[in-house]
């Protein structure tokens, strides 16, 4: 392996990372706060549809984006209020969520675009920090798209906010002693609402670099279960922020090895390099790869 081959291979590694780690960073604020977002996948399509109807329709990427968060936001609100008011099945929601989803985004692309277009969107254009992207061996993994900037800096904000703050021992209590938040007199819904309602906004970012960040044109069900292995993620990393970080990680250079192993040498059936990152999904909720200890309120109305 040459060192060019090896710093394509991280950098690829980082790029199919980015929409799973934003769905997964807010699908883990949802879950420590008790509530299990299902939708996450159809967030993600919507995200990415609306990101590219805004960016195609406007020519300016960043309104793309803004409509992105946009289209999700009544997604999110409707999960949030079926689940947490309603105290409709978390499971059954979200998977019909995903299902109208996918058709809505289908049937709205087929009639903007066309059956089978590949239209060239306006998108965003990778680019690295000053000096950083001079470092040797590695300064090309940092030429990336700035949204995976904005990621890093989220996750760590969101790091911070459970960790150290009095918002965070409120979320993590809503997740694991519901009864304790009410005795304490937070709103116990309103912090469920906004758990739900901040995973859409990170699903939409997530489904938008997709779209106007990473191929610059929009395809039916372009996410190809992207959100349900940010859930995944979630379950792989027990629940903590940082191993579930590593988790997206390790799924992005599972699907990066896909077009780096025949770079390198390797030749492996294409199905199986295919089926590697659901593998190692199945894996990890079967249990296989560690104990994972979930939130003890977890899908509890």
């Amino acid at each position: 392996m040459t060192a060019e081959l090896f710093t394509l291979f991280l950098a690829s590694t980082v790029r199919l990372a980015v929409p799973l780690l934003f769905a997964a960073t807010g699908e883990l604020v949802s879950e420590r706060a008790g509530v299990v977002n299902m939708s996450v996948e159809g967030m993600m399509l919507t995200g990415a549809f609306g990101g590219a109807m805004g960016a195609a329709y406007t020519g300016s990427p960043m309104l793309g984006l803004c409509c992105a968060i946009l289209a999700v936001l009544p997604i999110a609100v409707l999960q949030s209020v079926m689940t947490n008011t309603l105290r409709a099945n978390q499971i059954v929601t979200g998977i019909g969520i995903n299902i109208m989803a996918l058709g809505l985004t289908t049937l709205g692309y087929r009639a903007l675009f066309g059956a089978r277009s590949r239209d060239i969107i306006p998108g965003f254009d990778a680019w690295s920090p000053p000096l950083v992207g001079q470092i040797p061996l590695v300064g090309g993994v940092f030429q990336q798209v700035w949204l995976f900037y904005l990621a890093a800096a989220i996750i760590a904000v969101v790091g911070y906010v459970l960790a150290r703050t009095g918002l965070g021992i409120v979320l993590r209590a809503a997740g694991d002693n519901p009864q304790s938040v009410i005795r304490s007199g937070a709103p116990l819904k309103g912090v469920r609402h906004a758990a739900v309602i901040f995973t859409g906004v990170m699903s939409a970012l997530g489904g938008a670099f997709l779209s106007i960040g990473d191929i610059h044109t929009f395809t039916e069900g372009m996410t190809n279960g992207a959100g349900y292995l940010a859930i995944v993620a979630v379950i792989f990393g027990s629940w903590r922020l940082w191993r579930t970080v590593a988790a997206c990680l390790l799924f992005g250079a599972a699907t990066a090895l896909q077009f780096q192993l025949p770079a390198f040498g390797i030749h492996i059936p294409n199905a199986l390099l295919i089926m590697m990152p659901y593998l190692l999904a199945l894996l990890a909720v079967a249990g296989v790869v560690g104990h994972q200890t979930a939130p003890r309120a977890l899908t509890q109305n």
